[in-house]
């Protein structure tokens, strides 16, 4: 059920958005910080895209409407919000209204989002830094520049305007980095229909089936699973189109003796999950392809294990890299006369190993400070996901491996010990996959 249908669900904000705020207005002290809801977007004509909040502006307000804003100074929270109209809210769906603002998602005082730019102008009244996020969306830099030149006109009034605009980055992606308990729970949950989801792919796939029957058979499990939408969009690469990092066709037919590599992650309750697997299309690994396989496998499992307080996402990928240029010279990919395997491996690995895990699939947080690469800490959660793509057309490659894409990904929770890995229940080790196909000319 939707937090808008108050109607019907009168009940308050689960205590973690207002520990959140809490925590966001101990850092502002005397300063002021707006953010504004995801704006509305056309798809075509006059049909919209399925909405879907702003990460930044839900992380403190738990709000899912468009047209509105969060105002958060340190005696006050503030929503601005949409009316309550009857006639809309037949076309539109309920809203939650000024009253829902307050007696539904904690806000102290709430505005129609009418009253913005006067009422905004009031509450930047003698801050001297504001805190938001611009130059991303002109209407939103064009609200803020009209609420300062209110402000500025009172001068005469003894009121002085802020004289700092300050990147909201530095306090709301900060708090986003280091995940909570609440906020672990829900991505344990997104692991868990994501890793269902590949498995499901696992029994269904046979020689002749398109790749977007796959992609369905993924999206459709996330769905019977509780989940309301995808983390983003789902890669199914049959094939050679196993070495496009960012496949999107998803539409051509699965072929006999290839892999199949799908990059899936399901949402839930606005965090998501991102796993990769690589499988057999008829169910069964050659040599070659567990040769390979195997290689990768054992270049993540490195990198997992890498995966401690203290460590950064360059030794990390350091873990996955070390090993996988190694193993190239073992398949034929990198001469043994190497001097630098490592650098001549980027050919057939040109990604970096992990990226930052929650609301967003490339989760925001800083990578580095002061020019140093941030060590990680409690809380974080990461991506650990190396790869092997071979051209088809890369005449330097053993004949067996053009065309091969192989990439294993795990969403990985830093602990005070041994790393967790979210995402464990996906089929992953050749006995583990081969087990999860159906035999070859089975029914599913």
């Amino acid at each position: 059920m939707s937090l808008l249908q108050i109607e019907t669900m009168p009940q308050v904000l689960p205590a973690e958005f207002s520990e959140r705020r809490a925590r966001a207005r101990k850092l502002l002290g005397d300063d002021v910080l707006v953010l504004f809801a995801a704006p509305l977007a056309l798809r075509n004509n006059d049909v919209e895209f399925d909405y879907r909040q702003d990460s930044d502006f839900f992380y403190l307000s738990g709000f899912e409407e468009p047209e509105a804003a969060l105002v958060l100074k340190q005696d006050q929270v503030v929503l601005f919000v949409r009316p309550k109209n009857r006639e809309r809210e037949t076309w539109e769906g309920r809203r939650a209204g000024v009253e829902g603002a307050v007696a539904v998602f904690g806000a102290d005082v709430a505005h129609p989002i009418g009253e913005l730019t006067e009422r905004l102008a009031d509450l930047l009244e003698n801050t001297r830094r504001l805190h938001t996020f611009f130059g991303a969306e002109p209407l939103i830099d064009s609200r803020l520049a009209v609420a300062m030149g209110v402000v500025r006109s009172r001068r005469r009034k003894r009121v002085d305007a802020p004289t700092e605009l300050v990147d909201a980055r530095a306090i709301v992606h900060e708090l986003r980095l280091r995940k909570t308990e609440k906020e672990l729970e829900a991505m344990r949950r997104a692991a868990a229909i994501t890793a269902s989801g590949h498995r499901r792919a696992m029994e269904v796939c046979r020689p002749g089936m398109n790749e977007f029957e796959l992609q369905n058979a993924v999206e459709g499990e996330f769905r019977t699973q509780g989940s309301r939408r995808l983390a983003y969009s789902t890669i199914v690469g049959g094939g050679d189109n196993g070495t496009i990092l960012h496949y999107r066709e998803n539409d051509q037919p699965l072929v006999d003796g290839q892999l199949v590599l799908i990059d899936a992650g399901a949402e839930f309750e606005y965090y998501a999950a991102d796993v990769t697997r690589t499988f057999p299309v008829n169910g069964k690994f050659s040599a070659i392809q567990k040769r390979a396989y195997e290689l990768v496998l054992r270049s993540q499992e490195a990198a997992i294990d890498a995966t401690v307080v203290g460590s950064t996402l360059d030794s990390i990928h350091d873990a996955a890299l070390s090993i996988l240029a190694d193993g190239f010279v073992e398949l034929g990919l990198v001469s043994a006369d190497s001097t630098d395997r490592k650098k001549e491996a980027v050919r057939y690995y040109m990604h970096r190993t992990s990226h930052y895990l929650g609301m967003d699939v490339h989760d925001v947080g800083p990578y580095h400070r002061a020019g140093k690469p941030l060590t990680l800490d409690v809380g974080m959660v990461i991506t650990v996901e190396p790869g092997l793509y071979v051209p088809l057309d890369d005449e330097d490659a053993p004949v067996a491996l053009r065309g091969l894409g192989i990439r294993i990904e795990d969403d990985v929770v830093v602990t005070t010990g041994v790393p967790e890995v979210l995402t464990a229940a996906a089929p992953k080790s050749v006995p583990e996959i081969e087990s999860a196909c159906l035999p070859f000319g089975a029914s599913a």
